[in-house]
């Protein structure tokens, strides 16, 4: 176990098989109120949700972020990509405040605050990044090694469309297979982990106190 995260370097990762992303005919844009009524019943019925967003980077000193642009859910079978505006953020305000639904994923530090100065209190929201000390790793994990650990699965993660403009419409193929793939990934981690019973404590009291609040 102590030699696992040596196995973990870049040129390793890249010689794994590819990562089985969803198709692309179970990936759902959403821009209006329309399409979300279309999808409520199936989000509303998840218990544990895959959980990511993308925001257009700034690049100039003192710009300040409007992100979050793009916000990503993701369940076993499919991947929602919401575009960010008043009745999207509307209708995902309770699923993102609702206690009895975890949303799982990587990198959630500064999700809460982004989320916050849009109106919205995520609760049962869970950071996998640190959830690998039972593999020795002791510092944070990203999705990708996360996946090649778990899967020995090879996740792309181009920084050309991670830093693109996440606020354009149409997103490109490429933003749209990145930005499902994280949240898909995510959930798809969280599960095999509790499946091994390999969540860390902070984790899985995290869950249980979600399933019987």
């Amino acid at each position: 176990m102590s030699e696992a995260p040596s196995l973990l370097d870049k040129a390793s990762i890249q010689q794994l098989s590819p990562f089985k992303n969803l198709n692309h005919q179970n990936i759902v844009v959403i821009e209006n109120i329309e399409q979300c009524k279309t999808i409520e019943e199936e989000l509303k019925a998840a218990i544990f949700l895959g959980f990511d967003s993308e925001s257009k980077p700034t690049f100039r000193v003192g710009e300040v972020s409007t992100g979050p642009h793009l916000i990503q859910l993701a369940t076993e079978h499919k991947a929602y990509l919401f575009h960010v505006n008043s009745s999207t953020l509307k209708f995902l305000q309770p699923i993102l405040s609702n206690q009895k639904q975890l949303k799982v994923g990587f990198g959630l530090k500064n999700d809460k605050h982004i989320f916050h100065k849009k109106g919205i209190e995520l609760e049962s929201c869970i950071d996998l990044a640190k959830g690998f000390s039972h593999f020795g790793f002791t510092q944070q994990m990203g999705v990708q090694k996360a996946v090649a650990l778990l899967f020995g699965q090879y996740l792309p993660k181009s920084k050309k469309v991670g830093t693109s403009n996440w606020a354009q419409k149409p997103l490109t193929p490429q933003q749209i297979s990145y930005a499902a793939a994280d949240a898909y990934a995510a959930l798809l981690v969280f599960l095999e982990l509790r499946k091994q019973n390999l969540l860390p404590a902070h984790i899985s009291q995290t869950i249980q106190t979600a399933l019987h609040a």
